[in-house]
């Protein structure tokens, strides 16, 4: 729903509890599955020609799935990308998706970036962080997959499967995904076209 609206329909304080419910519901967490999700991402060489999108090019760089324990989520409108990749989901697998290990990390996101705590030692060395986890921006192939995207909380395991792309806008604007994930910084987050996605 959008700001005016809420605010003409229920007025300013209303449209305010209505707006902060909103964002519980979105970052509300459900009770994970025990264990660890053992698969990690998988990756091949992408099929298909560069097509278009929203008024945008997107080129697919490679074909892409993983399974992963969803770690935090964050919503985006107001930003560049924000008509295509509305939301971006940080995930976890193999050590990443272990309860012992996420009890000692703070896990946040902002402005694109997803960012991760800890005091004292950290419970992983941290190019094990680096390796086993990662900040994804999706881009919903459809409204089916889009509802589907507005249901996932943390702590929900998520299959994701689609594409890495490249995005590119009439206005210049370009977008690419990370092809591997040993990286970190800017740059290192994956972009998936996301054709299915199931919750566990």
């Amino acid at each position: 729903m959008e700001l005016g609206t809420v605010i003409r329909r229920f007025g300013l304080p209303l449209a305010l509890a209505v707006i902060a419910y909103m964002w519980i519901s979105d970052h509300r967490p459900v009770r994970p599955l025990p264990g660890t999700i053992a698969d990690t991402p998988r990756q091949a060489r992408a099929v298909g020609a560069t097509f278009r999108f929203k008024d945008h090019d997107i080129e697919p760089l490679a074909d892409f799935t993983i399974t992963a324990r969803v770690l935090s989520r964050e919503n985006y409108r107001f930003d560049r990308a924000a008509a295509l990749s509305p939301v971006d989901l940080a995930l976890g697998w193999g050590p990443m998706s272990d309860d012992e290990v996420l009890r000692r990390l703070t896990i946040s996101q902002g402005s694109r970036w997803y960012y991760y705590r800890w005091s004292g030692e950290p419970p992983l060395p941290v190019n094990e962080i680096v390796r086993h986890s990662a900040n994804m921006h999706l881009i919903p192939a459809d409204d089916q997959v889009a509802a589907a995207i507005d249901r996932v909380r943390p702590g929900h395991v998520v299959e994701l499967r689609g594409r890495l792309v490249e995005v590119r806008g009439v206005d210049g604007f370009r977008w690419r995904s990370s092809l591997t994930r040993e990286d970190s910084g800017d740059g290192a987050c994956e972009i998936i076209f996301v054709e299915r996605i199931a919750l566990r």
